[in-house]
């Protein structure tokens, strides 16, 4: 399940990149936040 927010979140972070569409930095705390999801996906293994 963190992975496929972690994949949602990255892929919504691209999509602002391309239209420059920024909301302040909001973009860019959802990339934070999909990278935090994955590392904890990584460090927990599956189970």
């Amino acid at each position: 399940m963190l992975l496929t927010i972690g994949i949602i979140l990255i892929i919504l972070w691209l999509l602002g990149l391309v239209t420059s569409y920024t909301l302040g930095g909001f973009i860019h705390i959802l990339l934070v936040i999909a990278v935090i999801a994955i590392l904890i996906r990584i460090i927990r293994g599956k189970k």
